[in-house]
């Protein structure tokens, strides 16, 4: 070894090699990564989400007139369809 070869680093170099052993390959731990289907959660609270249904019943109801009757109808519609919009995956359960 030559003074030349300390100043550049070259043993520096080759001594990571030998210690990874004769192949130069460093032994890995295999990983077991699990990934699960992450559904998005929507960035409204309940209280809001009871607003926007309650608001899409109103609308509802006044677009049929506000007959008697259809109360229920109107609110289960505008809560699937809230509910659709809030997570694309399908609606969610009723809050009744």
């Amino acid at each position: 070894m030559s003074t030349a070869e300390v100043a550049t680093g070259a043993v520096a170099r080759a001594v990571p090699a030998r210690v990874a052993g004769a192949t130069g390959q460093v032994p890995v731990t295999p990983r077991q990564a699990v990934t699960k289907a992450v559904e998005p959660v929507p960035c409204v609270s309940p209280e809001e989400r009871f607003q926007m249904i309650s608001e899409a019943a109103y609308f509802r109801a006044e677009q049929r007139g506000f007959t008697a009757g259809d109360d229920l109808a109107d609110w289960l519609a505008a809560e699937s369809d809230i509910d659709s919009l809030l997570l694309p995956g399908g609606p969610a359960q009723s809050s009744r």
